[in-house]
């Protein structure tokens, strides 16, 4: 698609290129630990993350593990019953279809068979799996969070409801190499510009290929001439 093409490269004049982790992570790691993400802060998570590698020598370990044993370690993320029964479900599964606690199973699979797959299990949607698939495996494929999914929507790029059914228009024939950096910086601008309310337009490196009909060009203590001056400075 065109029209994302050229929305990247906007989005990299203003915001750069963001830095790739090298080497990648282990996408099974990765799983674990954006499973644990769900639902509070990079802190916490990263904490259970690491309790969790320091109590176990290996993720086999982990699977012979009490799910009790699992909770209390994970519970400084939050929603510890729920996270730690997923996580123990995963890995008792993944070990017995599979042989080995690795994500090398999805490898035959094409990116819809492997979400299907993994979204199978309970804790891991669509963009817990994207996010896996991005990060860790490299793929080209754009995860869809509360940022990606209202930015792409009023910008015009999609029209949907829900950030699942953004995934999956967004990602059909999307073009090769620039998900990393796509989806980075689409999230960058969610964050510190096009936010849920009163987003700061004036300053949106997309204003002017932007189709939101609500765009705000108000500048705090600004009077009206100089706001019609700035207006026209931005093209608007």
């Amino acid at each position: 698609m065109s029209s994302i093409k050229k929305i990247n490269e906007l989005l990299k004049e203003y915001f750069g290129i963001p830095k790739r982790q090298n080497p990648l992570p282990e996408p099974f790691d990765t799983l674990i630990a954006t499973i644990l993400s769900q639902n509070t802060n990079d802190n916490n998570s990263y904490k259970a993350f690491n309790n969790l590698k320091n109590a176990y020598a290996n993720w086999d370990e982990a699977a012979g593990a009490k799910r009790t044993a699992i909770e209390k370690l994970i519970r400084v993320a939050g929603l510890a019953p729920t996270k730690s029964r997923a996580i123990k479900n995963l890995l008792v599964d993944i070990k017995e279809k599979y042989g080995k606690l690795s994500l090398d199973f999805v490898n035959k699979l094409s990116i819809e068979e492997t979400i299907s797959k993994l979204t199978s299990y309970d804790g891991i949607g669509v963009k817990t799996a994207s996010c896996v698939l991005m990060f860790a495996m490299n793929k080209n494929i754009c995860p869809v969070d509360t940022h990606v999914h209202r930015t792409t929507n009023r910008i015009g790029l999609v029209n949907e409801k829900t950030p699942d059914k953004t995934f999956w228009k967004l990602n059909k024939n999307f073009p090769e190499g620039i998900a990393h950096t796509f989806h980075t910086n689409l999230i960058l601008l969610g964050r510190e510009i096009c936010k849920p309310t009163n987003p700061n337009c004036a300053v949106c490196p997309l204003k002017k290929v932007c189709k939101f009909e609500n765009k705000n060009f108000e500048i705090k203590g600004t009077s009206s001439n100089k706001r019609i001056l700035l207006l026209d400075n931005i093209g608007i």
